[in-house]
């Protein structure tokens, strides 16, 4: 089985992390770590995090680095061999590791994997950012199984099986290390959005 490390980028989101880094803290899996990204938070969150999870890896930076500096700034601190970005803000079934490692285990070919994605407040349709896994249009635009402009399906089963698939959102974006270190992380001019599918399009 694979070792994930799970980075999650935070700056000065305390709420996010009270809400939400408790079900990624029970993940049901034998081989993994939590990293938080610190990005020069001012609110309290390495304290809390500290106080409540002392289990979890915390790198702090010096100033906000958004995503994409977050992220590349974490990754020396991880070691795991695959690398899971994690929103602050996303949700996590207890045994949601085991189909990503999976994934994995079908072969050196597979470099990243995006698991399905529902909306955290209706949970019966599917998240906009990520949704089931994205593409692009032939005018080079991003769409979704699941999503299309601000239409979300309702999630009845349809994309329960894996799928190739042209980009993974970056809100649960899990990729092999040594591959995300061969494309040089995420490339920083993006800042927010857009970069993962920069990422993948380079895979």
């Amino acid at each position: 089985m694979h070792r994930f490390s799970i980075i999650i980028v935070s700056w000065n989101a305390l709420h996010h992390l009270q809400n939400f880094l408790p079900s990624v803290a029970e993940t049901d899996y034998p081989d993994y770590e939590i990293i938080l990204a610190n990005n020069a938070s001012s609110d309290g969150s390495v304290e809390w995090v500290e106080e409540h999870f002392p289990g979890v890896k915390i790198a702090t930076f010096d100033k906000n680095y958004g995503y994409c500096g977050g992220n590349n700034r974490a990754v020396p601190y991880a070691t795991g061999d695959i690398l899971l970005f994690l929103n602050n803000d996303v949700a996590v079934e207890k045994d949601w590791l085991n189909a990503i490692n999976q994934s994995f285990e079908a072969g050196d070919h597979i470099a990243a994997v995006q698991p399905k994605m529902l909306s955290y407040e209706n949970p019966e349709y599917f998240e906009y950012a990520g949704a089931a896994g994205g593409f692009l249009d032939k005018y080079a635009y991003p769409f979704c199984r699941g999503r299309i402009f601000d239409t979300l399906e309702k999630d009845n089963g349809q994309y329960d099986q894996a799928s190739n698939i042209f980009w993974g959102s970056g809100a649960a974006l899990a990729i092999r290390k040594e591959v995300f270190e061969e494309m040089q992380g995420f490339d920083e001019d993006f800042e927010f959005h857009m970069e993962e599918i920069d990422l993948c399009w380079h895979l």
